[in-house]
């Protein structure tokens, strides 16, 4: 397996990572080190401790760590500023939580002396490219240990065994295949596998955690407006919040109202199909109030050039580069367009939808004199109209004479 001293474990707790936890100590002959993040996944994390001590880690090498607040300021916001939608569906929510998560067990690593880090990722997935791109970026020449590309087990029951014959405890609801799989922070909940792997075949209701459905949400609209500053929102109705506490209530409010859910097939980086069902009650929130944000207070220009960028950068976070210089370049160009993006907007949430209502800004574009059907007393020709529309059409005249020979 190599000469491997020390390793930073990222680690849930669960069983998955504490039969990789042991897996390690038998296999490496390593000390390890386990780290923990509270991205707000919405679980009981101290378990997590009492886990890694009874697989015999020791006190100084358990970290677990709220990191819910870095999360949605430092790497949620940032996205968020770009309007990002993978394949124009998905908010990435997944995906910008594994840049933070890889940073920390550099971290660590440096902090403990350790001389490699560890996921639980699958080798059919994107998550082992985004850690690991991550990895590479902070410490290029790490050792990086990929549990599922390198052991022996063929099924859940090789596993089952393994943590049977280590003392490693097995939940009864773990014996089974488990019907799809999960993973959530903060931001989203994704779900994917066994039961949703036919494309053509409606999730069942139970796969949903975050949203009631929009059929049950009540019958009448909840109205909010959210405050924006240099492109990032800053209070709820009028009442400043911390980035996560202001995500968390976006996320209560989306829920109650069945917003939020996706039903998607996307393109791996791996290069196959996936299909997944997300819950982004919160984001989705957030992006359709920036947008109207941006349709008040950013010029034509500088919108369209956001919109033709955005494909790209959403891919970058996708595919695992979000410490890459091009991803780090689009990020201060759309941190330059934001320095105008306040004021507040006004929403209806109804049964699924996000209805912008209001908005206004003392930085506005927006300008009643230029737009009205009256006297607009000079601040507009219309007559100037006729030569624009002229000099535009100039090409397709010229095109035109010449396809009618």
């Amino acid at each position: 397996m190599g000469q491997v001293k020390k390793v930073v474990l990222a680690y849930s707790g669960g069983l998955d990572t504490s039969i990789i936890l042991k897996w390690l100590q038998e296999s490496y002959g390593a000390e390890v080190v386990t780290f923990t993040a509270d991205l707000g996944q919405g679980e009981e994390l101290e378990p997590a401790r009492k886990k890694a001590e009874l697989l015999g880690i020791k006190d100084e090498n358990i970290f677990i760590e709220d990191l819910r607040e870095e999360f949605v300021a430092d790497y949620v916001f940032p996205m968020m500023r770009a309007n990002a939608l993978y394949e124009g569906v998905y908010l990435l929510g997944t995906s910008i939580a594994r840049p933070l998560i890889a940073k920390r067990q550099i971290e660590i690593a440096r902090a403990t002396g350790a001389d490699a880090v560890c996921h639980g990722a699958t080798g059919k997935g994107n998550d082992q490219i985004r850690f690991e791109l991550g990895y590479y970026a902070l410490e290029p020449s790490i050792k990086i240990i990929a549990p599922w590309r390198e052991w022996q087990f063929k099924s859940r029951e090789h596993l089952i065994d393994f943590a049977e014959k280590h003392q490693i405890p097995v939940p009864k609801d773990k014996r089974g295949e488990a019907p799809f799989s999960v993973d959530a922070n903060l931001l989203h909940s994704s779900s994917e596998g066994k039961v949703l792997e036919d494309p053509d075949v409606e999730a069942p209701p139970y796969v949903y955690m975050r949203t009631v459905s929009p059929e049950e949400a009540p019958d009448s609209p909840t109205v909010i407006t959210i405050g924006f500053k240099k492109g990032d929102a800053v209070s709820i109705d009028g009442k400043p919040l911390s980035p996560a506490t202001l995500l968390a209530k976006l996320n209560d409010l989306g829920r109650d109202n069945g917003i939020g859910r996706i039903d998607l097939v996307e393109n791996r980086f791996v290069g196959m199909k996936s299909r997944g069902v997300y819950e982004t009650p919160g984001g989705t929130i957030l992006i359709a109030a920036h947008r109207a944000m941006e349709s008040l207070t950013l010029d034509r220009g500088a919108a369209h050039l956001k919109d033709d960028l955005m494909p790209r950068y959403a891919e970058l976070i996708y595919n695992g580069f979000w410490f890459s210089p091009e991803r780090e370049m689009l990020q201060a160009l759309i941190d330059k367009s934001q320095e105008h993006v306040e004021g507040e907007v006004r929403l209806k949430l109804y049964k699924g939808n996000v209805i912008v209502v209001g908005r206004k800004s003392g930085k506005s574009l927006y300008s009643d004199r230029l737009v009205t059907f009256e006297d607009d007393q000079g601040a507009y020709d219309q007559k100037d109209a006729e030569g624009f529309i002229k000099l535009q059409a100039l090409r397709l005249r010229t095109l035109g004479a010449r396809d009618r020979q």
